[in-house]
C-alpha cells in the first residue's frame, strides 16, 4: 500500500511500509517569497497558503528527499534548513548537485537524463523534463523528473514542472507507470508562455496515463490561475476524471 500525502504546491510526502520520501520542499510561511506575477494574475505574496496542520507530524518521519530543481517553490529556504537540520539523504539531478551541497544539503545520489540507479531497495531514472513552452524553458534552467520503482509498490512517475515532450510521451506508453505526478496550475509569468502544461497538454496526458494521476502544483503559487475546481470541471466535460486524483493541500491519496 501507498500513501501519498499533498503538502502544498509540488510539495508532497510518499509514505511506504518502510520508506517517507519527501519531495520538492516548500516548506515556508505563508507570503514570505514576493509574487511571481504582477499583472497576468493577481500580485500576492507566495506562498499564498499556510501549510497544512498536519504537515509537522509528517516531516518528523521523513526518511528521504528528491528535489526535481532549484525553484524556490520547489525547494525555499525552510526546506533547506529542514533537511539540512535533520540530515535528510537527498536525490537530485546532477546539474543541481553542486549547488545543493554548497547549500549544505547531504545529497547522496544525483542523476543524469534516463540514467538508472538503485534506490530504497528498487530502482529510481531521472526522467527529462521541459520547464515552459518556447524560449521561456531556456530561462527557467534545467528540471529532472523521476520515474520510481520500488520493492511491493506500483511504479511512480513525478513529472515535476514540464510541458508535454517526447520524453513525457516515451514515459508513459513505454513505462506505463501506475501512479502519474502532474504539475498542473498551468503557471505563468507576464511574460512568455506557459511554464509547465496548458490544459490541453494536462488532457493529452491523462488521456496517455494507464494508471491514476495525481494532479498537484495549483493553488499555492500566485502564477497558477488553473484552480482544482476548474480542472475538475474540464476532466468532467472530457470525460476523463476517472482515476483522477485532485488532493487538497493535507489531503491523503492512498493507493491500493
Amino acid at each position: 500500500m501507498l500513501h501519498i500525502h499533498q503538502i502544498r504546491n509540488a510539495t508532497i510526502i510518499i509514505e511506504t511500509e518502510k520508506e517517507v520520501i519527501l519531495v520538492d520542499p516548500m516548506l515556508g510561511n505563508q507570503g514570505i517569497m514576493p509574487p511571481f506575477t504582477l499583472f497576468r494574475h493577481k500580485a500576492r505574496k507566495n506562498p499564498t497558503v499556510p501549510l497544512p496542520k498536519n504537515t509537522y507530524s509528517l516531516l518528523n518521519k521523513v526518511t528521504h528527499c528528491l528535489i526535481t530543481h532549484q525553484h524556490p517553490d520547489h525547494v525555499d529556504n525552510a526546506g533547506v534548513q529542514f533537511l539540512i537540520k535533520n540530515n535528510i539523504p537527498v536525490t537530485c539531478s546532477v546539474k543541481d548537485e553542486k549547488a545543493l551541497k554548497k547549500r549544505g544539503l547531504n545529497i547522496v545520489q544525483s542523476l543524469k537524463y534516463w540514467e538508472k540507479q538503485p534506490f530504497l531497495g528498487g530502482v529510481i531514472e531521472g526522467i527529462p523534463a521541459k520547464h515552459g513552452y518556447g524560449f521561456v524553458a531556456k530561462l527557467m534552467g534545467n528540471v529532472l523528473g523521476f520515474y520510481i520503482q520500488l520493492p511491493n509498490q506500483k511504479s511512480i512517475y513525478l513529472s515535476s514542472d514540464t510541458v508535454y515532450t517526447n520524453a513525457v510521451h516515451k514515459v508513459l506508453t513505454n513505462y506505463k507507470p501506475k501512479i502519474s505526478v502532474l504539475a498542473c496550475g498551468a503557471a505563468q509569468f507576464d511574460i512568455f508562455k506557459q511554464l509547465i502544461m496548458s490544459v490541453k497538454d494536462i488532457l493529452k496526458f491523462i488521456k496517455n496515463s494507464s494508471g491514476s494521476v495525481i494532479a498537484n502544483h495549483m493553488e499555492a503559487i500566485n502564477h497558477c490561475p488553473l484552480t482544482r475546481e476548474k480542472l475538475k470541471t474540464i476532466l468532467k466535460q472530457n470525460n476523463l476524471h476517472h482515476n483522477v486524483y485532485l488532493p487538497e493541500d493535507g489531503e491523503l491519496v492512498t493507493i491500493e
